[in-house]
């Protein structure tokens, strides 16, 4: 069974710098996983991010 944190976080835009990164590596700390699915061109497919982690 797994546990998800729902996290809303900003990709970057033409003035903005994206914080995706320092997300990630902050749940990935923290022992979550971020299952991701990439389209063609190397780009996620979705923009919302979900961790999963199993539940102990």
């Amino acid at each position: 069974m797994y546990e998800y944190a729902y996290v809303q976080t900003s990709l970057g835009g033409f003035f903005t710098e994206p914080k995706h990164r320092e997300i990630i590596e902050e749940y990935a700390a923290d022992g979550w996983r971020l299952p991701l699915k990439y389209n063609g061109h190397g780009k996620p497919t979705d923009y919302e991010i979900i961790f999963e982690r199993a539940m102990l």
